[in-house]
């Protein structure tokens, strides 16, 4: 049933009123890109983890569509940018319900998107994965995403500044095949149409050249600023939350930026021509987010594990250090498994190695709940001072999902191009694989609802999975991996004998070739699902009652750790009839 509008008013308004008493925290993401000079067959590789707190996990498949002439594109507020908009009927869920964008964002019983404003339609828009941020389209093109600190942020403003970065990646994947032209594209926007909410990082790459984007909005309350900077081919990016760009040379071809910048900057004594090149960072930031090393300690991380050899130190002088370049070589390329396990890391092995110590409890459990005493939503404000903060790692318990797009120049596209999406927690999920061809996506992982839990939702199996795995994390997580290994090493097994056969199919026949990417996808899919809610009920079984039980063998003692039973008073127990003094902990 749809809401009425005093319904939805009094909803709105209770909205309004529970933002003030609780802080929303804000997205959070890590994104990375493999150029195909660093990886072992020469893939183009973006990865980006949606650590979006509960919101909306659905992973959305938009059609392709013709318009006709004169034809209008609204464009929606998104809740990603700060916060829901209940005026807009902008929701963490759902993020769209409108019927412009196909049959996957008809959402009944919600109140349908209220645009911001219009833009001028094209004639054919492709098809593409959509999630919090746009995916990947049929021709290959490619997102990551990071939101950044900024020292402005902006609420919307309808037909003023319309744009949040959300939107930004959808038009260009409706409009484009090459990542220079979608950010030409998504500049222009930019400048015409205004940009709104928070700074962010969105890497944009297709099968041959990777760019990354970074924007935040104008203190002038109109346009926008933006940056973009080509990624050398061989060399690998990565961002956490943090704007990743510097110096930006006019004479350079492969950075872009705003006709603007330079006046915008000087207008409001951010820089001046005196300092010789403008540094964005600098110039539109506090420096880190939230606190120091949220950001800085996952670059580190993922630089240190890639190139070793570099030996870059976790230790900075600054939110503002040139410690970190831009991008890197690898010591050795890499391949689509070796970054889905970059994305699954607790600093395992370093001196910030979340499985170890007090917090990780008796079997060491990576996650650390946060609370009011932490930072959250915070962009980098000098002068705030924190009582204490946690490690922040590139695998954290919040993530919505995770997706890895993969594209290839030796295959056609709907062919080359794979999206691996890993629903959850990336430590703990499975990444499935979907060809850019394909024409629909199972059921399961287009209808979430994590108000509700379902064993009709793809995502509610991985994340059920992830949360029993607190019980016992060391023994489960060992589980878990065998598991990702079984399935994950057999998929990337059986993709190159899938390609052959559809690449064979699509020179005869390249609709036919897309039913068959559609129906391998989806089967497999269904399956992999199907068979983790078969694991999740073994773990249940297997770990009851804080025992390890198996066939004909139930009820295992487990116990702790004596390390960990070292740090408590169980030494101080009732092992004597006489009165004992505890020590204090």
């Amino acid at each position: 049933m749809i809401l009425s509008r005093k319904k939805f008013m009094l909803i709105a308004f209770c909205s309004m009123i529970v933002g003030l008493l609780f802080q929303q925290p804000a997205f959070t993401c890590t994104t990375l890109v493999v150029t195909p000079g660093a990886t072992i067959d020469g893939s183009m590789i973006v990865a980006h983890s949606d650590d979006n707190h509960l919101i909306d996990q659905r992973i959305i498949y938009v059609p392709a569509m013709d318009h006709q002439e004169g034809e209008l594109r609204p464009v929606y507020c998104s809740a990603a940018a700060i916060d829901e908009y209940p005026q807009y009927a902008s929701f963490f869920y759902p993020r769209i319900n409108a019927t412009d964008r196909g049959p996957g964002y008809i959402t009944p019983g919600f109140p349908q998107s209220i645009p911001l404003g219009y833009i001028p339609q094209v004639t054919h828009t492709y098809a593409y994965f959509d999630g919090s941020y746009g995916i990947m389209n049929e021709h290959q093109l490619m997102f990551g995403e990071c939101t950044d600190g900024a020292k402005v942020q902006l609420d919307p403003k309808p037909e003023k500044l319309i744009f949040y970065s959300s939107e930004l990646s959808r038009v260009a994947l409706e409009r484009c095949k090459t990542a220079r032209e979608a950010v030409e594209l998504m500049g222009k926007l930019i400048d015409e149409y205004g940009y709104y909410g928070t700074g962010e990082t969105l890497p944009v790459a297709d099968p041959k050249e990777a760019w990354v984007m970074e924007m935040a909005p104008s203190p002038d309350e109109t346009g926008g600023l933006w940056v973009a900077k080509k990624v050398p081919d061989g060399e690998i990016f990565v961002a956490a939350n943090q704007f990743r760009i510097r110096e930006i040379d006019p004479d350079d071809p492969d950075i872009l930026f705003s006709s603007n910048l330079f006046e915008i900057a000087e207008k409001h004594g951010w820089w001046k021509a005196a300092d010789g090149h403008l540094d964005w960072l600098r110039t539109v930031s506090y420096g880190e987010y939230n606190h120091p090393y949220y950001s800085l300690r996952r670059v580190w991380r993922l630089f240190s594990i890639v190139a070793p050899s570099r030996e870059f130190s976790p230790w900075v002088e600054d939110g503002f250090t040139r410690d970190y370049p831009f991008s890197i070589q690898p010591d050795q390329k890499l391949s689509v498994r070796d970054v889905m396990m970059l994305m699954r890391d607790h600093y395992e092995g370093t001196e910030f190695d979340l499985t170890k110590g007090i917090a990780a409890g008796p079997f060491g459990n990576p996650n650390r709940c946060y609370g009011p005493n932490d930072g959250q939503g915070d962009v980098g404000n000098p002068n705030r001072e924190l009582l204490g903060a946690w490690e922040r790692p590139i695998s954290v318990f919040y993530c919505g999902y995770s997706t890895i797009c993969q594209g290839k120049t030796d295959l056609p596209d709907p062919i080359g191009g794979i999206l691996w999406v890993g629903l959850d927690k990336p430590s703990e999920t499975l990444f499935i694989p979907f060809f850019a061809g394909v024409q629909s996506l199972p059921q399961s992982f287009s209808q979430v609802d994590t108000a509700q839990f379902s064993r009709d939702s793809a995502w509610w199996a991985f994340n059920f999975v992830a949360n029993w795995a607190n019980l016992n994390y060391k023994a489960m997580r060992a589980d878990i991996a065998l598991m990702q290994d079984k399935y994950e090493l057999k998929m990337l097994e059986l993709i190159p004998v899938v390609q052959k056969t559809a690449l064979e199919i699509y020179q005869s026949d390249s609709d036919l070739a897309r039913e068959y990417l559609t129906n391998y996808s989806t089967q497999n899919a269904e399956f992999l699902v199907q068979e983790w809610w078969n694991f999740a009920d073994q773990l249940i079984v297997r770990y009851d009652d804080g025992m390890f039980s198996e066939p004909k063998k139930m009820a295992q003692q487990v116990g702790y750790p004596q390390e960990w039973l070292d740090l408590t008073d169980w030494s101080q127990g009732p092992t004597t009839y006489k009165k004992v003094i505890k020590r204090v902990q």
